[in-house]
């Protein structure tokens, strides 16, 4: 009797387990028309790599990059398929096998993780089975899903408000960590200042406002832009620029001699011109000036260009057309350089002046058709975009920057120069007077969110269904330039051995990457924690230091938000986990004391200086966290 009932309770306990495990819930999966995408990977399984792979296992096994809680693959078995396993990071994925020549996409979020990722197929025994990755997109998050801490975030507010309450004008901040937008916010007025530098009522600056982002143009326009083109193979990084732009480039070269470097013939000038190369203008080592004026500048007759014969200035533009666009170029193709290409790095506009000249040769396109083709539009992104007022956004869409246009607070004067406050209208001079808003070098307008998005792509070379980088071309744009200027790649800033600390932190990895612009803007990607930060400011939107002699200060230079490093250095301790209120409170100490010792070494003793209204902002800070 007792061996009855053991056998029968036996008998029910398996069928209770074969029961559960015929009920256990299956991957969320569908039939599907296999889309038209440009896949992070399709390879076909066994043998992807080929038969001689065999005895590594890399004919079963695949890595692509991913982020916790979203992703889908899309299957299809070939005739004669009846059996695999599949395994996304080391864990079987339940799946019915869907008919042959059918495709069905199966959501694998619930296996996916954060970076790389294993995917396996296994126990193939005839036939074969094709799978495609598409790449992973920007989701929403909150800021715990990505281990910030609130209290981080909480005082990068807390520090921007209170500037803000003491002159500055506004900001903007995004953070994008894991494949997730985790922070978002806006701080300020669209427009605070007039002409001559009083208060005036405008409205807030929201999520969607659009920032001028002077030279971070370069990353997300020519920068995107060549590295595409090189993935497609329809540009050479050692092609000369008489190449693409034709020998006139160098032909067309006048001999000037520059100041501090030594005199050298006309032939001599048209051979370096002959022997740049896209990689020495990526590098900011092409043997430009670092900044020529090409429109008529009284204030500065050094940077203009004058034929050593005639006399005459090459070209003083006023306008802003594409007439005045081809003149320009007609220009560049005269400028000397002022030494050997390669043999200097001097950070120079005139770079990607021209490489976005090539670009448009190269593609046939005005490069920011080009870009919204490629890039902005495939991408979703609506709020990024150059010369926003001809794409219909309005001036109250766009944070203003400088006061009196380019005229330094009426210091600088010529022909055609704008002295309203600029807002919507790129306050780069060569941008607007020379290349009609649209160029390389500046002209950009974004939000700090969509950036964040066309940023994030650096972090996996695609976006959804769209393959933009290879992982070669990402890794070889971010690698060290050459030895003695780690802290550049091609075009890109590198933190490298704490050499970009003002902008990136002083504790952030040497892999560290992005870009600073004039305006106040800033872009911060970390490979090795997927973080990507975009902060924008319009700090110029502020009166100009009259005691300054330079031109080159302005009132919103000296807060603590213009700063911009300070961002990523509060997120860092916001994202280490150990963290509490008191470490928060001495840091804000610590720069209020910063502030204090400046005072103190310039003897500045006016309470209206900005850098006192920065302290007043800091101690107010300190005072809520007590």
């Amino acid at each position: 009797m007792k061996i009855h009932l053991i056998c029968f309770l036996s008998a029910v306990m398996m069928a209770g387990l074969l029961a559960g495990c015929g009920s256990e819930k299956k991957t969320p999966a569908e039939t599907a028309d296999l889309p038209k995408w440009e896949w992070q990977s399709d390879v076909t399984f066994p043998d992807w790599k080929s038969s001689r792979s065999s005895n590594t296992a890399a004919n079963n096994r695949l890595g692509f990059i991913m982020y916790s809680g979203q992703g889908s693959i899309y299957i299809t078995p070939e005739e004669g398929c009846t059996q695999f396993t599949l395994y996304i990071n080391d864990r079987k994925v339940d799946l019915d096998l869907p008919e042959a020549g059918k495709t069905i996409r199966a959501d694998i979020s619930a296996y996916t993780r954060n970076g790389i990722n294993s995917l396996q197929v296994s126990d193939i025994k005839t036939g074969k089975i094709r799978v495609c990755i598409p790449y992973p997109s920007v989701i929403s998050g909150k800021p715990e899903d990505a281990g910030i801490s609130g209290e981080s975030l909480d005082l990068i507010s807390r520090i921007i408000s209170a500037d803000i309450a003491n002159g500055f004008s506004s900001a903007q901040l995004a953070v994008i960590k894991d494949g997730r937008l985790v922070y978002e916010n806006a701080w300020g007025k669209v427009k605070t200042y007039d002409e001559t530098g009083a208060p005036v009522e405008s409205s807030s600056v929201n999520s969607d406002t659009l920032y001028d982002l002077a030279s971070n143009t370069k990353m997300y326009s020519v920068n995107y832009a060549v590295q595409h083109l090189l993935d497609q193979g329809k540009i050479d990084l050692d092609a000369r620029i008489t190449d693409i732009l034709g020998q006139r480039y160098a032909e067309d070269t006048i001999r000037i001699d520059y100041a501090g470097y030594e005199p050298v013939t006309l032939e001599e000038h048209k051979a370096r011109k002959a022997k740049q190369t896209v990689r020495d203008l990526l590098m900011h080592q092409g043997g430009f000036p670092p900044g020529p004026h090409y429109y008529n500048d009284r204030y500065d007759h050094a940077s203009q260009y004058y034929d050593s014969d005639s006399g005459n200035v090459i070209y003083t533009g006023t306008g802003a057309d594409e007439k005045t666009r081809s003149e320009t170029l007609e220009a560049i193709f005269k400028t000397p350089l002022m030494y050997e290409p390669g043999t200097d790095d001097i950070y120079s506009d005139m770079d990607y002046m021209v490489l976005c000249c090539c670009v448009e040769k190269i593609t046939g396109m005005r490069l920011d058709q080009y870009l919204k083709e490629t890039f902005f539009d495939p991408m979703g992104l609506s709020h990024i975009c150059y010369d926003p007022l001809q794409n219909g956004f309005s001036k109250e869409d766009c944070a203003a920057t400088e006061l009196m246009g380019n005229s330094r607070a009426g210091r600088l004067h010529f022909t055609g120069i704008r002295e309203y406050t600029l807002q919507g209208e790129v306050h780069d001079p060569n941008a607007y007077y020379c290349m009609n808003s649209i160029s390389g070098h500046a002209g950009l307008f974004a939000s700090a969110s969509d950036l964040a998005r066309l940023a994030s792509v650096m972090l996996t070379g695609g976006y959804e269904g769209h393959r933009f980088f290879s992982r070669d071309t990402i890794d070889l744009f971010v690698t060290p330039k050459n030895a003695s200027a780690p802290y550049y790649g091609l075009g890109w800033w590198r933190e490298a051995d704490r050499r970009r600390d003002t902008y990136f932190g002083s504790v952030s990895s040497s892999a560290v990457y992005g870009h600073q612009g004039f305006t106040g803007t800033l872009t911060m990607i970390d490979p090795s924690k997927n973080l990507v930060v975009v902060f924008l400011t319009n700090k110029i939107h502020s009166t100009m230091r009259m005691d300054d002699d330079t031109l080159s200060q302005y009132d919103g230079g000296f807060y603590t938000t213009a700063s911009l490093g300070f961002v990523p250095q509060i997120l860092e301790i916001g994202m280490n986990g150990n963290a509490d209120r008191e470490v928060y409170r001495s840091l804000v100490f610590d720069m209020a004391a910063d502030k204090e010792r400046i005072l103190t070494d310039y003897g500045i003793v006016d309470p209206e200086h900005p850098h006192n209204k920065a302290l007043k902002a800091l101690r107010e800070v300190l005072e809520q966290m007590k």
